[in-house]
Formats: structure tokens, sequence, C-alpha cells
């Protein structure tokens, strides 16, 4: 009979294993910590970049004029991040975006310039082009099932050659004073400030309602001098921001318009059926498919909504341009896409947010503005575009649980 014996481990490998432990714990708990507060570290980081160029630039960065044309300039990348973030929640990708803008823009300044459409109709008219345009990539992408990067890379080389070809490859202009407007005018100061109270005035309703609803559901509810705190903050940044561009000549419409599609698209992620599905079928396809919705029709109204956005995109464009031109566009949807990924969505697809992608157009934004005042060289900044761009997707990969 033979006795075996079974050898316990040794004191030092006990500790090694204790500590590796804890470290994995730490670890973990680091990327639990920046999942949760992705938004907020943006926004230190902008608040970084910021301070950074007003001190290289002897405070010209800050000035109201360079921070009311900043925004004006973020507002055409919002619009098209604003669509192109419920594409990638989705699981699917865009790289059309850039050419359906120059084309819609460039129909915009045709319809005008030629035919003399008026505005109440050519911004509608576009925009349903766009969006048709659109329902026709995701009907490729959800019922004949191509791939969406094959779809929209086709759609990217066809789009730019019908605008070239209906342009005949010059610039259409002067476009009228109407449509110059949708992207060089102002609100008053008095209708920025009620805009500012507004938008303060749901942010507070949101909050308190938010605790109403956890208290009857029985959940955890914030220490209510936590929420009154975030709310103090908000405040004084509203206050910042109106003051701010009030101080140059108001509110541009563009930022406005961007601000309107942030709360509309929101909501419509947050409360509405639509929204949920969208989530739902980036998160987990085949079960969101088996549980009875119809993935494919959600999918192409997605890619509706997005060509919607790239037509609006297209109509400021033109607008802040004063003329169409054949170029415009050009690369727009590589930064529409790194505005939604370093603004926190997922390129897997289930994660993201409209507000997320804002701030990420507004960083892009920020580095091509502060940069251009640099007099840095072009190629230095498609560089370190492409860099953070690289970084927000390992930090993506990096904090997100493994699916």
């Amino acid at each position: 009979m033979t006795e075996t014996t079974s050898l316990a481990p040794s004191p030092a490998a006990v500790a090694a294993a204790q500590t590796d432990r804890r470290r994995t714990l730490k670890l973990e708990h680091l990327k639990s910590a920046f999942a949760r507060n992705k938004i907020l570290a943006l926004v230190i980081a902008i608040a970084i970049i910021w301070a950074l160029f007003t001190q290289l630039t002897d405070g010209d960065f800050i000035t109201a004029r360079n921070l009311s044309n900043l925004l004006r300039q973020m507002a055409i990348t919002g619009m098209l991040a604003s669509g192109m973030v419920f594409v990638i929640i989705s699981g699917e990708i865009d790289l059309s975006v850039g050419s359906l803008l120059g084309l819609m823009g460039g129909l915009a300044a045709i319809f005008d310039v030629t035919y003399h459409v008026p505005l109440y109709i050519n911004i509608p008219l576009v925009m349903v082009l766009g969006a048709a345009v659109g329902a026709f990539n995701g009907y490729w992408v959800a019922y004949l099932r191509v791939p969406s990067f094959i779809v929209t890379l086709a759609g990217l080389l066809a789009f730019r050659g019908i605008l070239l070809g209906i342009t005949g490859g010059v610039t259409i202009a002067p476009v009228t004073n109407a449509l110059v407007s949708v992207s060089q005018s102002y609100l008053p100061d008095i209708a920025g400030y009620g805009l500012g109270v507004l938008i303060f005035a749901v942010l507070a309703m949101t909050t308190m309602r938010s605790r109403a609803k956890r208290a009857e559901y029985g959940l955890t509810v914030p220490p209510l001098a936590l929420d009154l705190g975030k709310l103090a903050v908000a405040a004084v940044v509203i206050a910042g921001f109106f003051a701010i561009l009030d101080a140059y000549r108001g509110v541009p419409l563009p930022v406005l318009i961007v601000l309107v599609l942030l709360g509309l698209f929101t909501v419509m992620a947050r409360r509405t059926v639509f929204g949920r599905r969208i989530y739902a079928v980036g998160g987990n396809l085949e079960a969101t498919r088996l549980s009875g919705v119809n993935v494919q029709m959600v999918k192409l109204l997605v890619f509706a909504l997005m060509g919607s956005m790239a037509a609006l995109a297209g109509i400021a464009t033109t607008a802040r341009l004063a003329a169409g031109s054949p170029s415009a566009g050009s690369l727009q949807e590589l930064d529409a896409i790194a505005s939604c990924i370093i603004g926190g969505t997922s390129m897997r697809g289930g994660v993201g947010t409209v507000f997320g992608a804002l701030i990420g157009a507004l960083i892009m934004a920020t580095l091509d503005n502060g940069m251009s005042m640099l007099g840095v060289d072009t190629y230095w900044q498609m560089i370190v575009k492409g860099v953070i761009l690289l970084l927000a997707v390992w930090l993506d990969v990096a904090t997100s649980a493994r699916r």
C-alpha cells in the first residue's frame, strides 16, 4: 500500500499569491472607476488641453471670439457624431458620412442658387433625401447582409463621385443670405440666457425625478448633497458657457442646433423603445432577435437617422462657407468616428452616449483649433489626432469587461 502525501504551498508562495490577488483587485477597481467616470475624465482632459493652449497662445485661445469660432467648428462634427454614435452602438460603422455631407451640402447649394428653392423647403427636402440615402445604406446592411464597412466604403466613393458630377467639380456660389444665416447667425443675449435657464431647469427636474423614481422602486438614492453639488457645478458651467458666447456676439445657431439634438437624442436613447432597442441590438444581436425585435428595421432606421444628420451637417457646411464646395466633408467621417470613440462609445457596440460623442467632438475641434493657432503643420495635427484615437480605443478595450 502506497501512502500519498500532499505538499502544502510554502509561506512565500502564499504571500506572493495574495499580493497578486490584491493587485488584480486594485486594477479591477481602477478599471471600474474609470468606466463609471469616463465623461468626468474627458471634461478634465478638456480643461487641461484648454489651459495648455491658453498658456501657449498667451491667452488668445481663451478669448470669446475664438471660443465662439471653436464651438461653431465643433457643431458640424457634433451633428455627424450625434448620428454616428447610434450607428456604432448598433454594432455597425458608416464611412460614407463625409461624402454624403458633401453631396447633401452641394444639393442644398444647387437648390438655392440654381432653382431658388426657399429655405423652409430646401432644408427639409435635403434632410429627407439624406435620410433616404442613409436608409439605402441600411437596406444593404440589414436585409442584404453586406458588411457595413463595405457598403459605406462604396458610398464614400460613389457619393463623392455624384457630387463631382452634379457640380462639375466647381464651387456653387453665391448662396442666398437666408441659407448663410443657418451657420452665421446668433441668438440675442436675452434669448441665450433664457436658454441657459431652461437647460438648468430641465437638468434639475431630471435629477429630482430620477431621485424620486429610485426611491419609489427601492433603489439606492445618492445623498442629496451630492446631487445638489452636481447641480451647482452644472449651473456654474452653463452660466460661464453662455456668458463667454454672449461676450462676443451671442450663441451661434449651429451650437443651438447641436444642443437641441443633444436633448432630443438623449431622450430618445433613454426614454423610448426604439432607443433601448438600438442598445439591445448592439449588445446582443441574437438575443434581441429571439426576443421578437425586428433588428433589421432597427438597423435600417439607424442608418436613415445617420443620413439625415449628414444632410444637416452638409447644409451647415454650405452655409458656413457661403458656397457648395465639391471637396466639402473630405475625411469628416474620421472625425465623427473618432469623436464617438473618444467620447466613450465602444466599437463592439451596445455602449455610448450622445453627450460623450459631443464631448469627443469638442476635443477634436479643440485640437484642430489650438494647433492651427500655434502654426503646427497639418501632418503633425493628423498624427496627434491618430494617436489620440488609438489611445481611446485602447482605453475602451482595457477598461471594459470581455464579452
